[in-house]
């Protein structure tokens, strides 16, 4: 039991420093706004993406082992497919170069990105109860043979 009040203690210091350094990204999140160029280029772009793409892919097939093994690490593997997804989305629309580019962009993530990271957030909010129901179903078989879930 103590154990269990010193661990709700520092979760909820964890929660206020966050507080404190979400409120700091406003003022960071203003200056950035108003003194970036709006256009540059970047080295290594293709690098930038190519690595980002490949860890949407570790997401997603991390996500989806998780979730046909129904593993206890489902709901922090959607969580995190989910963020890629949209930030993948973000900025796919925001860095497209033409109208009709942005367009596509546009289409892919109100058509895939967005509803596969709708999906990745149902996952994350009840992949715990569905882990929780498999091992309880799995305890009730006992010990021996699996039966095949």
């Amino acid at each position: 039991m103590a154990e269990e009040a010193g661990g709700g203690r520092a979760v909820h210091v964890v929660g206020w420093v966050f507080l404190g350094l979400a409120a700091l990204m406003v003022p960071w999140t203003a200056y950035l706004a108003l003194h970036l160029p709006s256009s540059q280029a970047a080295a290594h772009y293709d690098l930038a993406w190519g690595g980002f793409d490949a860890a949407m892919f570790v997401a997603l097939a991390a996500t989806a082992w998780a979730a046909l093994r129904l593993h206890p690490a489902l709901p922090s593997l959607a969580a995190v497919t989910g963020t890629l997804l949209v930030v993948d989305a973000w900025f796919d629309v925001v860095t497209a170069p033409a109208t009709d580019d942005r367009w596509v962009a546009v289409a892919m993530a109100v058509v895939v990105e967005l509803p596969l990271a709708g999906v990745c957030l149902w996952l994350s909010l009840t992949g715990h109860q569905l882990v929780l129901r498999r091992l309880r179903r799995r305890a009730a078989n006992g010990p021996g043979l699996r039966t095949g879930d």
